[in-house]
């Protein structure tokens, strides 16, 4: 299914059995796409981490080096080491998003898991298993972001 496309709306006269399979199936593709997201954004965040710890190394080579030189060129290191810093505040973009994934992927497990055991009851292998869902309703209250000092995990 493409990401603009709706799903076909369950038929009409469609058994509640089948509309229960149909729906977990949306359910467990919904968080199989969350998961994928979450290894996406988990290879955006560190591939952003090296590369600022490694721009920041060396600037702090530079700034070194000019301090100790008198070298005009201090200023503007400083401003690059400022801007930086800054844009590291966005490495917590990563781990608030991938605190909501995780959460939002529980959940749906959770709903999927409860509709296929109401619905379709335990197998000859045992009681259904329904994973556990999250007991806060939010891992992450803040909305924003804004520079200000960091400290990375």
């Amino acid at each position: 299914m493409l990401m603009n496309e709706t799903p076909d709306p369950p038929e009409l006269g469609m058994t509640p059995l089948l509309a229960a399979a149909e729906l977990q199936d949306h359910l467990m593709t919904v968080t199989n796409d969350l998961e994928r997201l979450q290894r996406l954004l988990d290879d955006a965040g560190e591939a952003l981490s090296t590369h600022f710890y490694s721009a920041s190394s060396h600037v702090h080579g530079l700034l070194n080096g000019a301090s100790e030189g008198g070298d005009a060129h201090a200023p503007v290191l400083q401003k690059v080491m400022l801007d930086i810093a800054g844009a590291i505040t966005a490495l917590q973009f990563q781990d608030m998003a991938t605190q909501l994934i995780a959460h939002t992927s529980q959940r749906l497990r959770n709903c999927a898991d409860q509709l296929a055991r109401d619905t379709f009851g335990d197998d000859e292998d045992g009681a259904t298993v329904v994973e556990i869902a999250p007991l806060r309703p939010n891992p992450v209250t803040q909305d924003e972001m804004d520079a200000g000092s960091i400290e990375l995990f």
